[in-house]
């Protein structure tokens, strides 16, 4: 089955998967025993929110997770990672 998205849905789910290989390079800095709780984290999220169709919500979603993100990459920095 195909989907046909139109530009503002392919420009949406291209934000999202931005954001989610963002996250798991970022991922890949944190200390070995949280690296893996990390990225079940970051999958789950995902996942959790997989079904959504309002695109503003969708646009809240990914604002949101982009400063989730910048807090951990922050987080990561100050420890040396």
């Amino acid at each position: 089955m195909v989907l046909a998205l139109d530009l503002q849905d392919f420009l949406l789910r291209a934000r999202v998967l931005k954001l989610y290989r963002q996250a798991l390079r970022i991922s890949r800095r944190a200390p070995g025993d949280a690296k893996d709780e990390l990225r079940q984290t970051i999958r789950q999220e995902m996942e959790n929110n997989k079904a959504c169709k309002d695109k503003q919500r969708i646009r809240f979603l990914i604002s949101d997770g982009m400063e989730r993100l910048k807090r951990l990459d922050e987080t990561l920095d100050m420890q040396g990672r």
